[in-house]
């Protein structure tokens, strides 16, 4: 058996004779180096197929307790719940995983984040994130928002009033545009979305195009319509080379809500079609073993879905390190 005090003595020891030798003008083995302070850049690039995919954050969105989100566990239930993923239960903290990618022949981009309604400046960075991708915003032809919620069409527009996008089609479901604009949501806990929608698609309303349940919204990219979430929340599935990857939006918000998906979601305009739907398309996902990217999964948000007991396991995809 390892002597571990022996061991602690010998390291000791050796510590203190490497610093009596600096004392005496020996040659020092300590670096000095600045902090750098700075995070990791926010994009990733992969391929799917003969598509350049990128994915950029548009930065964390805090949305406070689990309880306050997730519907049908007790307040104890959920924070053993997240306690489980290592996180803390009082305030859950989303990513904003923004999809792009270039086919050759079209620039596209679903969901744009939050730069004209931003909370704070932890958020709102999906046009700086592009622009330290590589890609300029003036060369995306189509952003493509899988619903009309604040956080997914609320960079549309930069907070000065000027369009983030400005030479691109935005492609939208006709009955999101419709419920997300209308004055019936002001006044109810929907109003921030509806404030947002008026601010972002209001004025743009000459170049919104509208997609449906199976129409191909770009080459190599078909709309499904997944509703619950909103009454016109679509998903999108990408294809290339014989690759698929399904572009989830929000039918899944967190990794409990995939391990738990029968718990209600307060951001749902219908919480029981939004089980079903999210049910549905996630034994789809698991039958077929198709990659999806999902907004709000940690970054960079790509993964599996696997059945798991009543529920499911979220598996994270790797990363590819070389293109």
């Amino acid at each position: 058996m390892l002597d571990m005090s022996l061991s602690r003595r010998r390291l000791l020891v050796g510590a203190s004779a490497t610093a009596a030798a600096g004392l005496l003008g020996g040659t020092s083995v300590q670096a000095k180096a600045p902090l750098l302070n700075a995070p990791a850049p926010l994009f990733y690039r992969f391929k799917l197929g003969s598509i350049e995919a990128t994915v950029v954050s548009d930065g964390p969105l805090a949305i406070g307790p689990a309880a306050r989100t997730f519907r049908g566990p007790s307040e104890q239930e959920l924070g053993k719940m997240m306690s489980d993923q290592f996180l803390p239960a009082d305030n859950v903290v989303l990513d904003q995983n923004v999809l792009v990618i270039n086919t050759g022949d079209k620039l596209a981009l679903f969901e744009t984040g939050m730069s004209s309604v931003k909370r704070n400046d932890d958020m709102g960075r999906l046009v700086a994130s592009l622009k330290q991708s590589g890609i300029d915003p003036k060369d995306i032809d189509a952003v493509i928002p899988t619903h009309a919620h604040i956080d997914h069409i609320g960079g549309i527009m930069a907070a000065d009033g000027s369009r983030n996008f400005p030479n691109a089609q935005i492609h939208i479901s006709q009955a999101d545009l419709e419920f997300w604009t209308d004055d019936k949501r002001l006044g109810t806990p929907a109003e921030g979305s509806s404030l947002a929608a008026k601010k972002n698609l209001i004025p743009n309303r000459d170049r919104i195009v509208f997609y449906k349940d199976g129409q191909e919204v770009i080459p190599g990219v078909q709309a499904m319509f997944t509703p619950g979430h909103t009454v016109g929340h679509h998903s999108f599935v990408v294809n290339s080379g014989g690759k698929s990857l399904f572009v989830v939006g929000d039918l899944m918000h967190h990794v409990i809500l995939v391990e738990r998906p029968r718990m209600e979601v307060a951001f749902d305009t219908d919480p029981k079609q939004g089980i079903e739907t999210r049910i549905k398309v996630m034994d789809m996902l698991a039958a077929q073993r198709m990659p999806a990217l999902v907004y709000h999964m940690p970054w960079p948000g790509l993964g599996h879905f696997a059945k798991q007991g009543d529920g499911f396991r979220y598996v994270a995809e790797p990363m590819q390190l070389v293109l």
